[in-house]
């Protein structure tokens, strides 16, 4: 393969070999429902996963946390099993299951050997389709998320996170936290949740999808009878890109914490999906923070010893996305962490990056995306997420193609635009706000 795969939602079928050999196969059901497959020569095992195209970012107000809070519900019992049915149904075969809430798609998966593929099918489709939501299950749940919460709000680092996205994207959906807040979650109810569900849980927006040991035909007659009952209809259309949020402004984002190191996070918005320019940004990330060789790796801490976790990110939305670094390091050594990540965006604008840069670079991301695929989890997602993100599969050979391509002239243009844009900066721990506005100033 050289370019992507097109998978529109009007083709009944569509088969094609990747460059690895595997072979892929996608039906689109009388229902609706998208089954699509990666048999993986010589796999034992399989991942299967069941895909719903809803995410934080499409909770209406009164709805705030209830996607992931019906992710917790669907394993509380069905009509058919309870919840203790639905965990036996794994752990006497040594599978795994569990599931998953991003702010574009849910997903409910499972890893099993190729024998007990049936199983999960039947166990995981009934749980998607026929949760009854007890009102006692919902109450005890809002609990554990409870729970959920304050466990994520005790480590500074997701505290960091979650601040650097409502500032890097005010006022728009994906600004908002996934697990909703303490008090949107104690207020959300069971009506709401049930209403999401019925909304957004139909069967032509749901995608079944299975990496490893797996027949496309067996596959398919399994998700066949778990929605044998379902009215005919056409697949849901695939989300389309909203109104971007607003350029984000120069910001610095302070809780104060009693922690003895400081979490820092300090970037802008990114890159969407669908951008032409992801591949370079796959590299620009590498050179940057992607690695132990990377440069703020080897400034901040090797030479500088002034922190102990260094890194960049890059995720990415249908139509929005977002960069940035993270650091943990003592409080008095944010203003010259900060320091040393302004100067290494400055060096890329001015000067890019080098020949054997470049090279390592590409080496890195191409062996880390070969490595990736060795695992079934990694193949079933990427169908998983091609069909409900960009409706293209990419297979590995057209993706290092397009790293491949990358120069140097790529990435010092994307730096200019890139790491030149407002910054914002949110730190949690042991500082206060106007002694870092002083030290560093407002984000910009």
């Amino acid at each position: 393969m050289s370019h992507p795969v097109p998978l529109p939602l009007e083709a009944p079928d569509t088969s094609f070999l990747t460059s690895g050999g595997a072979f892929v196969r996608r039906s689109v059901l009388p229902s609706g429902v998208r089954v699509l497959t990666e048999a993986v020569p010589g796999a034992a095992s399989t991942s299967i996963g069941f895909w719903v195209g809803v995410g934080s970012r499409d909770e209406r107000e009164g709805q705030y946390g209830s996607t992931h809070f019906l992710e917790h519900l669907l394993f509380k019992g069905t009509a058919e099993r309870s919840a203790l049915d639905i965990a036996i149904a794994f752990d006497s075969v040594g599978g795994e299951h569990n599931a998953a809430t991003a702010k574009e798609y849910t997903c409910y998966y499972a890893r099993v050997r190729d024998a007990d593929v049936p199983m999960a099918v039947q166990v995981i489709g009934d749980m998607v389709t026929g949760s009854v939501l007890e009102p006692e299950a919902f109450d005890v749940e809002r609990g554990v998320i409870l729970e959920e919460l304050a466990m994520a709000a005790d480590d500074p680092a997701d505290v960091a996170g979650e601040a650097f996205f409502a500032a890097a994207f005010d006022g728009h959906p994906l600004g908002r936290p996934i697990g909703g807040t303490p008090d949107s979650i104690r207020a959300v109810q069971r009506d709401e949740v049930l209403a999401h569900y019925r909304e957004h849980y139909a069967p032509n927006g749901i995608v079944v999808t299975a990496a490893g040991a797996v027949d496309h035909d067996r596959f398919r007659a399994l998700v066949e009878r778990v929605f044998q009952h379902a009215e005919k209809a056409a697949p849901l259309a695939r989300r389309s890109p909203q109104p971007v949020a607003d350029p984000a402004q120069p910001k610095l984002s302070v809780v104060h914490r009693p922690t003895e190191q400081v979490s820092m996070l300090r970037g802008s918005q990114g890159l969407d999906l669908r951008d032409e320019r992801r591949p370079t940004l796959s590299v620009l990330n590498a050179v940057l923070g992607g690695g132990m060789s990377s440069r703020l790796f080897q400034e901040v801490r090797e030479r500088r010893g002034l922190a102990y976790a260094v890194s960049s990110f890059a995720p990415a939305y249908l139509d929005n996305g977002a960069f940035g670094v993270y650091a943990g390091c003592a409080p008095d050594n944010v203003p010259g962490v900060v320091e040393i990540v302004d100067q290494e965006f400055r060096r890329m604008v001015a000067d890019g990056i080098t020949d054997d840069e470049l090279r390592r670079a590409k080496g890195q991301i191409e062996g880390a995306l070969t490595l990736s695929l060795e695992d079934s989890d990694a193949r079933m997602t990427r169908l998983g997420r091609s069909e409900l993100g960009t409706g293209e599969y990419t297979d590995l050979a057209t993706a290092l193609e397009r790293v491949d391509r990358v120069t140097r002239a790529d990435v010092q243009e994307l730096a200019g635009d890139l790491l030149t844009r407002p910054m914002i900066t949110s730190v949690v721990g042991a500082v206060q706000q106007n002694e870092l506005e002083t030290a560093i100033g407002t984000g910009g």
